[in-house]
């Protein structure tokens, strides 16, 4: 069975949950122990006759209506085949020869065609959805989504924009409607979209706006035009001549753009009442990925997703929802009141970093009472018993009686999770799948490859590994000497060739020329190692490695993940210096959990005052050894002294990028003092 003919019958079979049979034969009397039993005994009496028959029935009843499992697409085995008898060059067992996929489907080979077959599937159907606060979501139709786009993009031509892709439009803007619309209304009329975001800094976004020549760019609120206009002023940014405004926009900031050359328009001074009459060219080349990334999950228009991480690195998934006439539901703008939209919404679908998944697990898994915690994991236990049989659900008896509030807290709608952008912990996922009750895959790519290029195999369930590649690419393993890996030893940096690697960075031959060598192949950074099932799993980072001074090679962000699954530990930064024999650490603890940590081992206070504290300090940093021992970190691996912070890294203070990874220069920058005290105090 190949790709399309397992999501064909994957699809048509309904999923893979069954109904409530947990324990089913503890339901049956108790039969007697008696060698002499048989059912010829039972035959002497109507009341046993009918005991035999009650049997019977609960036995065809459990036969009929037992929960199945999952039918993998391929041998989970050999997830991946070997190309031209290269053991580390591989591609996907789903394919029948070495031909990669190309279109999945022959009539949508864009991201304009995508829509526009959700358009067909969906017609007048609901597509984007957003609320107020306290209130049920509103929807915005395909219909409605194709013709605002329309009309918006003839405003932008009208306003001097060239239907080609080498226009590059600027979207500053969060997450709603209003952003897939304009992004929308590009690509009908072959124009590209440029994201642009808060975090970028005041330099980066001039050189953004230059580079790309960039000569309008779409604001969510006024703010974001003043800062834009901010650059104009100082004339660091001369091509810019027009900012349209998605809210109103009062009269100073029109006059303020009038005195400095740029345009100020509202969203609806831009959408004339018809649109011009154009033959419709999208831009967009290499959307393969992404339909071979999402097709297997989002089946139907029935599926719902919500929209919160930034659009700026999260579009993939959204377009393809739209593939199907799915909805894209989106948050309120306000990351403290996700939990609300999510249950407001009912995803189906929802989109995570792992580092969320982490906050969940921390959340379920923190039960104080003893008797809790016990039922909480022997109820993981038997479900992930059912997971290792291939068997996923939300509608066992430890559903029901364990975990229905945990899912309710997310919507109570979930057929399918997918994590990406890091590695998450093998524990966490077991865990998780289990409690949750439906599919989660871990996907590995990046944006280089349009989002994805291996995926984890519907039916393997197994964790510590992120799949086998998709269908449109091809994965090798190359040797990386002065980290001593080796492709004959199955392990080396990742490069991905195929129909979804893009073709450079924009005006920048000496960057390409390191990403892309001369066969095609995309050279990411990070390190691999090749399983015996075929599956790839993420070992360690080749860009972001330095050097002790005893010549030892540190992988930073592999450290980290370890330490993340200490109690006490929100969010950890691992440092080391070349000239110096060992690491130290930045800790944030986890404010709903640190307190009552601390309180068992003897000392309260407030949580900034326990920050402070050299007890508390010294028992985190025996905990975070304790964990960093028990992954395997050798003893250069181990921070040996830390730094207690009392606020969180987040993307508004700078210490997060918007896909809430660590901004490693600007944590070292700014916590440089500390580093230095601890280099000064430590002795090793």
């Amino acid at each position: 069975m190949h790709f399309q003919e397992w999501l064909q019958s994957l699809h048509s079979s309904g999923g893979v949950r069954g109904p409530v049979r947990e324990d089913f034969w503890s339901l049956l009397p108790s039969l007697p122990s008696s060698s002499s039993f048989s059912l010829s005994s039972l035959s002497r009496s109507p009341s046993s006759l009918l005991g035999i028959g009650a049997l019977a029935s609960l036995t065809a009843y459990w036969l009929v209506t037992r929960p199945r499992p999952m039918h993998p697409p391929c041998d989970l085995n050999a997830q991946s085949i070997a190309v031209q008898g290269e053991p580390n060059w591989r591609r996907s067992a789903l394919l029948k020869d070495d031909a990669l996929l190309e279109f999945y489907y022959d009539d949508t080979r864009t991201a304009y065609d995508m829509f526009q077959r959700g358009l067909r599937v969906a017609g007048n159907g609901p597509c984007l959805g957003f609320r107020k606060p306290g209130e049920p979501y509103q929807w915005i139709s395909y219909t409605e989504v194709a013709e605002q786009a329309q009309v918006l993009g003839s405003g932008l031509l009208g306003k001097g924009c060239q239907p080609n892709p080498e226009q590059f439009i600027g979207i500053f803007a969060q997450n709603r409607p209003e952003w897939i619309i304009s992004e929308l209304a590009c690509y009908t009329f072959s124009m590209a979209v440029v994201p642009l975001y808060d975090t970028l800094g005041e330099e980066a976004m001039v050189h953004i706006l230059n580079l790309a020549e960039i000569s309008l760019v779409i604001c969510d609120k006024e703010e974001k035009a003043e800062s834009l206009l901010g650059n104009k002023e100082k004339g660091v940014t001369p091509t810019l001549s027009c900012l349209v405004i998605f809210n109103d926009c009062s009269d100073a900031i029109v006059e303020r753009g009038k005195n400095c050359g740029v345009e100020i328009l509202e969203l609806t001074q831009l959408m004339p009442p018809k649109p011009q009459d154009l033959a419709v060219v999208c831009f967009t080349s290499g959307t393969t990925g992404i339909v071979c990334f999402y097709r297997s999950l989002c089946e139907s228009s029935k599926d719902v997703s919500i929209s919160y991480l930034p659009l700026a690195h999260m579009a993939c998934p959204t377009v393809s929802m739209f593939c199907h006439g799915a909805r894209v539901g989106f948050y309120q703008g306000d990351i403290s009141l996700l939990m609300d939209d999510i249950k407001t919404l009912k995803p189906t679908f929802f989109p995570v970093v792992p580092r969320l998944l982490n906050r969940i697990y921390d959340k379920v898994s923190s039960v104080t009472s003893p008797l809790r915690r016990a039922v909480l994991h022997y109820a993981v236990r038997r479900k992930q018993a059912e997971l290792s049989s291939g068997v996923v659900r939300n509608n066992s008896l430890w559903d029901r009686l364990v975990f229905n509030r945990i899912q309710a807290n997310l919507g109570g709608n979930l057929r399918f999770i997918l994590t990406a952008s890091a590695p998450i912990s093998p524990t966490v996922l077991s865990f998780l799948r289990a409690t949750l009750g439906c599919l989660i895959f871990e996907g590995y790519g990046q944006t280089e490859c349009t989002a994805g290029c291996t995926f984890s195999m519907p039916g393997d369930w197994s964790a510590g590994h992120v799949g086998a590649p998709l269908p449109c690419a091809m994965v090798k393993l190359v040797d990386i000497p002065d980290m001593n890996y080796y492709a004959k030893n199955g392990e080396g940096e990742i490069c991905i060739r195929g129909h979804s690697v893009f073709r450079g960075y924009l005006k920048d031959e000496e960057k390409t020329a390191e990403a892309l060598d001369s066969d095609g192949w995309l050279h990411s950074g990070d390190v691999g190692q090749w399983l015996l099932n075929g599956t790839l799993r993420i070992i360690d980072r080749k860009k972001h490695i330095f050097k002790l001074s005893q010549g030892e090679y540190i992988a930073p962000e592999r450290i980290e993940n370890v330490y993340m699954r200490c109690v006490p530990v929100l969010q950890v930064f691992v440092h080391g210096d070349s000239l110096k024999s060992h690491l130290i650490g930045i800790v944030v603890p986890d404010p709903e959990v640190f307190n009552d940590w601390v309180k068992e081992r003897g000392i309260i206070g407030s949580y900034k005052e326990l920050c402070q504290h050299p007890d508390v300090k010294k028992a985190v940093l025996e905990d975070m050894t304790a964990i960093g021992k028990e992954a395997g970190l050798k003893s250069f691996e181990q921070v040996k002294d830390l730094h207690l912070h009392p606020e969180m890294f987040s993307v508004s203070n700078g210490l997060l990028t918007p896909t809430l990874k660590s901004r490693r220069v600007d944590i070292r920058r700014v916590f440089q003092e500390q580093i230095t005290n601890m280099y000064s105090t430590t002795a090793i």
